[in-house]
């Protein structure tokens, strides 16, 4: 499995917005380039999570996209939900089918296993947290830039 570019730019963009004062409304624009992202693919990522509650839209010549308190609370596994629908590591542990060899195949339980490991990771840290994790370790690469400059 692996995540798509649109989940992948949507939780660049979360963590960013993350780390600015509450009530922050950025530009599109200004977003994109924060986040090293295609404006027009933003544009469209931007929407899904507004639609998915995660992000909120302001309109008119202040406008531009805020992160509510609940975007703060957010998972990745919240944010990768919003824009690629549920996670599933193989066909036979989704909601909508019933796998026919799931009684009987071997393969059946660690799959599971490892749906419930990797639902469990991705559920463990919120955009606010990795946000002070990216503050933090900018602040310590400029403090390593700083000792070989010298």
């Amino acid at each position: 499995m692996q995540l798509t570019r649109a989940a992948d730019y949507a939780l660049r963009v979360m963590i960013h917005m993350a780390g600015q004062p509450q009530g922050t409304v950025v530009r599109l624009k200004t977003l994109a380039q924060d986040v090293a992202v295609p404006e027009s693919f933003l544009a469209k990522v931007l929407q899904t999570l507004t639609r998915g509650g995660l992000m909120i839209s302001r309109r008119g010549p202040e406008g531009g996209f805020e992160l509510p308190a609940n975007g703060l609370q957010a998972t990745i596994l919240d944010v990768v939900s919003a824009i690629d629908g549920p996670i599933q590591l193989n066909a036979c542990l989704g909601e909508a089918g019933e796998c026919q060899h799931k009684d009987w195949c071997p393969a059946h339980p660690v799959w599971a296993e490892a749906q419930i490991a990797m639902l469990n990771v991705l559920n463990r840290e919120s955009m606010k947290d990795l946000a002070q994790k990216a503050t933090q370790t900018k602040a310590q690469m400029a403090v390593s830039l700083a000792e070989v400059g010298r």
